[in-house]
């Protein structure tokens, strides 16, 4: 049954990392020299990559995507006493062919079949997500891949949610945007969009501006939000 709010919507829009690609999936295949520490590094290495973007904003010190998960797996790496450079390069390599989550490509097909404009809009600079997506097969699914580097700040900056409204020639309302991070479900709600949180790992919501109009807990429920 099509939830209200996303009776009339004209496109599914979707951050990336976290939400599409498994962020950690790098570590999973090359970090075999990290050995018990395999985890906790991937986790600093995701933390520190996205208080870079914030920070790097409020800073208006803007390096692209690339840069910053460079700088974020310098720290993690250092934090936890691991100095070789061949570590970095082999998993700076895979985080350009990250894995995609198992549900994203039935969903993409379906949204797409059901006449869905479907879209990424990421903090990713556009190599990386070219090397993402055609790394995954998603090219055919997708009408347009977004990235911040066009407007040259990150999320939750409003010029970022303005490019998708931009690029596919609707309204904000008429925009489902999925993001698995909380924060950016609050920062693409509080723009306008209509948002379906996808709560894939149990957090707990933030408290910032934006109404989240629906939970969900895989892409396997988006369709039917849609009435698909």
């Amino acid at each position: 049954m099509t939830h209200p709010a996303f009776s009339d919507i004209a496109a599914c829009v979707f951050d990336a990392y976290g939400t599409l690609f498994d962020v950690h999936s790098a570590v999973a295949r090359g970090g075999a020299a990290l050995g018990e520490k395999a985890q906790a590094v991937s986790d600093v290495w995701r933390q520190k990559q996205l208080e870079y973007t914030w920070l790097r904003s409020l800073m208006d010190a803007h390096v692209d995507f690339w840069q910053v998960t460079n700088d974020g797996l310098d720290y993690a790496l250092a934090a936890h006493g691991f100095e070789d450079p061949s570590i970095k390069q082999q998993l700076m390599d895979l985080y350009l062919t990250l894995d995609a989550y198992p549900d994203v490509a039935a969903c993409l097909g379906a949204l797409r079949d059901g006449g869905q404009a479907t879209a990424i809009l990421s903090n990713g600079a556009p190599r990386m997500l070219g090397a993402a997506v055609a790394s995954a097969g998603l090219a055919e699914l997708l009408d347009q891949v977004l990235s911040v580097e066009t407007v040259g700040i990150y999320k939750p900056d409003r010029r970022v949610y303005q490019l998708a409204v931009d690029a596919l020639g609707t309204t904000a309302e008429r925009i489902c945007f999925v993001s698995t991070n909380p924060w950016d479900a609050s920062g693409a709600a509080h723009f306008g969009f209509r948002v379906a949180w996808m709560n894939r790992f149990d957090k707990q919501p933030d408290r910032l501006p934006g109404e989240i109009v629906a939970e969900i807990t895989t892409l396997a429920e988006l369709p039917g939000l849609l009435g698909l």
